[in-house]
């Protein structure tokens, strides 16, 4: 990915825009934290994230419109320049005191990040295309996290080495800082200089003209919200991804005030690295989702990273440790990157190029309206005088519910994602000749067997799932059953199996892929056993092929019947490989397949 065009410059543009736009909210932040405490300190930061969010709710439709209309290099580059005159003004306010001003220069940063959103996120797919999405994704994302982290503890550092006791009040604290208004500046000069050369990948510019009129009127917002909604998988993805920012939005802003009240901690180079932590948490959890969708958006993490920031919350109020804490925000951060990444390539992979910058001009919208009314609950709350630990205690009940509708959504996704990961731990899986499976339609995997992770080894390549033929009775295993089920299983016995292969037949029928191991037991000595005819008794009158397959490096491990002599070491990982052969006509006999798949273990078999 990194070898194509553009990408360094991109990948800088971003990092850039982050650390400009973090550098301003901490420098105001720290000095409302100097200035205020209590439940003043809560509403002052939750005004200020209201200030960022709000721009993104108001200018949906523009933003939206200029992403699809425009080459998007175009508008991240004259986003930058218009950065470059806000950074400016910013300094102003710094070196006069001018508190207010500075507030307010807030939300202008944000209206221009506002304008700049779906351009730059819309830029991922024409970029890098859909092979590299997620990767791309993961790129983006473990990018702004840096610039994030980064901005914190630069920032944070730089305003604490120039902070003294003796200033009082808010001008004269902006006025002791106010030379690190230059770097705001010259964060954004550079921005420009790397983003006014990126690729130009639009194919065609839109003849779609934008009439202020109907904006006013609310025509486009009505037309552009049918447009989210069109697609129910995109919808929920936006709606998945508005929970789990509005629930990150509220720890944050709740976060300062806690640690200030209950941990006794006034230092804020304490407390934006507590929270710093979060980032690169989000850094190893893109990276890690990045590896875990290899071969397709893992949405299976989705649900993982749910219930993972909840429990998180829960745990902040009894936890009294800031290095403890510190651990677990950095667990919050590698939650959200399972989070992030899968939904965020999911939206932009589903939406089609007419319509992308109003998808992601939408996801904005919908995420910042649920954003700005949690941050408003929150103000209301502190006002009236409520502990941030029962604030804490609300969100996890927010993240119960993010974690019940991703289950809901990628229940069987979920399964397999727990499956990827743990079974990575000790293996190291390569697949070879992958495309001889088909992408849609029909086949008939058929291979050997040799341990009780087969049938978890072959699906994980797959973002469609195989229909297995299994015994009945393992179909029927407790907790496991719920998931073969709904992995559209299907169960098989010497009493029921006429209606198990007449079910096989339908399941190829309509175009889906069913895998048997034809053996019909587990190899005790690694070799192949004789193929049963069984599958031979699946009408061929479907539209597909038998895949033939060979699973090597499984053998003689624990889940094996045949343990080796010679143990390995516990921290050496297994190396298995699976070989997907070229495929056969569906008229293959028993006899004829396993010779074929004999010959791929005699070629390929690891000694």
């Amino acid at each position: 990915m990194y070898k194509i065009v553009g990408i360094v410059n991109y990948i800088i543009v971003i990092f850039l825009n982050a650390f400009t736009d973090l550098g301003h909210k901490i420098i105001i932040q720290n000095t409302i934290f100097k200035v205020y405490d209590g439940d003043m300190l809560v509403v002052l930061t939750a005004v200020v994230n209201a200030l960022i969010l709000l721009p993104f709710i108001l200018l949906f439709s523009p933003s939206g419109f200029l992403a699809d209309k425009f080459p998007k290099n175009k508008i991240m580059e004259y986003s930058s320049i218009l950065a470059v005159f806000i950074t400016l003004g910013i300094t102003y306010s710094y070196y006069h005191g001018l508190f207010v001003l500075a507030f307010s220069m807030t939300f202008l940063l944000a209206l221009q990040s506002a304008i700049y959103g779906p351009a730059k996120y819309g830029y991922i797919k024409e970029l890098v295309g859909e092979k590299y999405i997620s990767s791309g994704n993961a790129a983006i994302q473990a990018t702004t996290t840096v610039a994030i982290l980064g901005g914190i503890i630069f920032y944070t550092l730089l305003f604490e080495g120039r902070y003294s006791e003796s200033l009082v009040d808010e001008s004269e604290i902006l006025k002791a800082i106010a030379p690190l208004g230059w770097l705001l500046v010259f964060s954004s000069v550079i921005e420009w200089f790397f983003a006014s050369r990126l690729p130009n990948k639009m194919k065609e510019t839109s003849p779609r003209k934008f009439k202020f009129a109907r904006y006013l009127r609310g025509a486009y917002l009505r037309k552009n919200m049918k447009v989210i909604t069109r697609k129910r998988e995109i919808f929920d993805a936006i709606i998945a991804l508005s929970l789990f920012w509005s629930i990150s939005q509220v720890v944050l802003a709740i976060f300062g005030e806690y640690a200030k009240s209950n941990l006794g901690v006034t230092n804020t180079i304490y407390i934006q690295g507590v929270m710093a932590l979060a980032g690169i948490g989000i850094v190893v959890g893109s990276i890690l989702a990045s590896k875990y969708s290899k071969y397709y958006v893992n949405l299976g993490l989705v649900g993982l990273g749910a219930s993972g920031i909840t429990m998180v919350v829960f745990l902040v109020p009894f936890v009294h440790s800031m290095a403890l804490m510190a651990l677990l925000f950095m667990l919050f951060g590698l939650f959200s990157g399972f989070i992030m990444v899968p939904l965020n390539a999911r939206i932009q992979l589903l939406s089609s190029r007419v319509h992308l910058g109003i998808i992601l001009a939408g996801n904005n919208f919908i995420q910042n309206i649920f954003m700005f009314t949690f941050l408003m609950l929150t103000t209301v709350f502190a006002y009236k005088g409520m502990d941030t630990e029962i604030l804490f205690y609300l969100m996890g009940a927010v993240g119960v519910y993010l974690s019940f509708i991703t289950l809901k959504h990628y229940f069987v996704d979920t399964f397999w994602a727990k499956m990827l990961i743990l079974g990575s731990l000790r293996h190291k899986y390569i697949y070879h000749g992958l495309e001889n499976v088909p992408k849609e339609g029909a086949a008939l995997l058929l291979s050997n067997h040799v341990s009780w992770l087969d049938w978890i080894i072959l699906q994980l390549p797959f973002n469609r799932y195989l229909n297995y033929m299994m015994e009945k009775d393992i179909y029927n295993w407790p907790v496991f059953h719920a998931v073969f089920k709904k992995g559209e299983a299907i169960p098989i016995s010497s009493k029921a199996s006429k209606d198990a292969f007449n079910e096989a037949h339908n399941r190829l029928k309509s175009g889906k892929l069913v895998a048997i191991f034809p053996e019909g037991k587990i190899s005790k000595d690694g070799k192949l056993s004789k193929f049963h005819r069984g599958y031979e008794f699946i009408r061929d009158d479907y539209e597909g092929y038998i895949i033939p397959v060979f699973i090597d490096g499984v053998f003689g491990s624990l889940f094996s019947r045949y343990k080796n002599a010679k143990k390995k070491y516990f921290w050496q990982r297994r190396i298995i490989n699976v070989y997907f052969g070229t495929p056969l006509m569906a008229q293959t006999s028993a006899s004829q397949v396993q010779e074929v798949i004999q010959k791929m273990k005699d070629k390929y078999e690891t000694k």
